[in-house]
């Protein structure tokens, strides 16, 4: 009612005539803006490395570069750094695949550096921890057997800048319009400064980058004239209304988030499998939400909804009834955990970390996850970046920039829902993979696999593939999923078995 209240007042007072102040007179010639003074980024720097992956030793070429942005009047306004990784002797005959993380604001080195890159440091998973060595091994999970890699940092992320003050920063790079244009002549660059046209084209993102995929590949399409041989979404923010903010009216998140909760309790049961988990997706879809809907008048209606959700998330049935069977992320994450004194991470709830204020009403912790692979993951790409490499850099390296974050504009009225049907009805040749860890609450797979049942069939069977494994949002970080992935990728690739 005030926000109703303020609105009719700010409405009347624009409709009165209002007296002449000084800002009517003829504004002041503004004052010329200062440059930005920036050192000179190093020049692109390659080195020779090779990983052994199934037994067979790889020999690459790992370059660390960067692309220069420039507005419509030849001005450089910023600067991508990128990571490439690239097998001599067949360039055109091997794809190429564009990887990009999430945030807004994440570096690439996650995917780099924890699930398809050459060499990986180990982070993410239950038991690893923030001072682990940041020493890299070889990736037995890495995808440089079947394509070549282009890691590539969004301004604002890694070592990657902006060379314009910061509301024209806003502005070029820091709406989901813009993000999506530079990008992809990133990509577009790329592709011509190494000759790399008519090479087979993959983009992989994960999270957010998942929400820029199918955008970027339509954008490639349509615009810049680049076709892509196929998507692979890594635990995809594709649905921002579905996977909203739980409120008291819509079925749709509490939906959506439920099997997630249950595959943790599943996984902590040693129960988990996709024969378990379709028992709760079955339900979710049904006799939830119609229980759901009734609302909290109906008793025996709440009582059977939170009955059920009491069963499938292991929390004490008294404080589900309490909810009315409507348990949001922060309390199951806490309370699933409470007997160990522990809380679980957003982005895999079987990852945790100890509650530093266990009798506090209100949590007030970090994610355990996240708080828990800045240090390894920083420590890694800077070694290999300016260590290894030997690619130079003053900047600090911005794994997660939360600066990114506060001046990003979230309009997303167009869904990267939309683009992916776009790019894939008009190319018969491209093949899409959406891929969930089963314990993630942070972008839960059930949300994805409910935008795939809405889908058109496309003309062919199972040219959109969704592939759920044990873990998280990284799940990678486990051995024996990451080996899943990797095969699932080889076949979408037509790499073999």
């Amino acid at each position: 009612m005030r926000l109703l209240l303020a609105a009719l007042a700010a409405t009347a007072l624009t409709a009165l005539p209002m007296p002449a102040t000084a800002a009517d007179a003829p504004a002041a010639k503004e004052a010329p803006k200062a440059e930005i003074s920036l050192p000179p980024m190093s020049e692109d720097k390659t080195i020779d490395q090779a990983v052994t992956v199934d037994g067979r030793v790889i020999k690459y070429k790992a370059t660390v570069g960067h692309i220069t942005l420039r507005d419509a009047r030849g001005k450089a306004i910023g600067e991508v750094v990128y990571t490439a990784y690239v097998v001599p002797g067949a360039a055109t005959a091997r794809p190429v695949t564009f990887a990009f993380n999430g945030g807004p604001g994440a570096a690439s080195v996650f995917l780099n550096m924890g699930a398809i890159g050459p060499k990986r440091v180990p982070f993410g998973a239950a038991g690893d921890s923030a001072s682990d060595s940041a020493v890299q091994r070889d990736n037995p999970g890495t995808w440089i057997d079947f394509t070549d890699m282009v890691f590539i940092d969004p301004v604002g992320t890694g070592f990657s800048r902006s060379l314009v003050d910061e509301a024209e920063s806003k502005k070029a790079f820091y709406t989901a319009k813009s993000d999506i244009e530079y990008l992809s002549r990133v990509v577009y660059d790329w592709l011509v400064k190494y000759g790399r046209m008519t090479s087979r084209k993959y983009l992989i993102g994960e999270s957010y980058g998942g929400y820029r995929v199918p955008r970027l590949a339509y954008e490639l399409q349509s615009r810049l004239g680049v076709g892509m041989s196929g998507l692979i979404m890594v635990s995809p923010y594709l649905d921002p209304a579905a996977i909203g903010e739980e409120t008291s009216l819509s079925p749709l998140p509490w939906a959506i988030n439920l099997p997630a909760m249950a595959a943790g309790h599943f996984e902590r049961q040693g129960k988990l499998s996709a024969e378990t988990m379709a028992e709760v997706e079955d339900y979710a879809r049904g006799e939830f939400v119609s229980d759901f809907l009734k609302g909290a008048k109906d008793k025996a209606a709440t009582d059977r909804l939170s009955a059920r959700v009491a069963a499938y998330t292991g929390l004490d049935p008294a404080l589900v009834r309490r909810l009315d069977g409507r348990v949001d992320i922060r309390t199951y994450l806490r309370e699933v955990h409470r007997a160990t004194g522990q809380i679980g991470s957003v982005y895999d709830s079987n990852v945790t970390a100890y509650d530093p204020f266990p009798a506090a009403a209100e949590p007030n912790y970090g994610d355990p996850l996240l708080d828990g692979i800045i240090a390894p993951t920083t420590s890694a790409a800077v070694d290999f970046i300016t260590n290894q490499v030997g690619w130079k850099s003053e900047a600090h390296y911005a794994t997660l920039s939360y600066d990114v974050g506060r001046l990003w504009d979230r309009d997303e009225s167009d869904t990267p829902v939309t683009d992916l049907r776009k790019a894939i009805a008009v190319d018969p040749k491209m093949k899409a993979m959406i891929v969930h860890g089963w314990d993630d609450l942070s972008c839960p797979y059930f949300g994805s696999r409910l935008i795939l049942d809405q889908m058109p069939g496309f003309g062919q069977a199972e040219r959109i593939q969704l592939h759920m494994y044990p873990g998280g949002h990284m799940f990678y970080s486990r051995p024996d999923s990451s080996a899943a992935f990797r095969r699932d990728a080889r076949a979408l690739y037509g790499a073999g078995a």
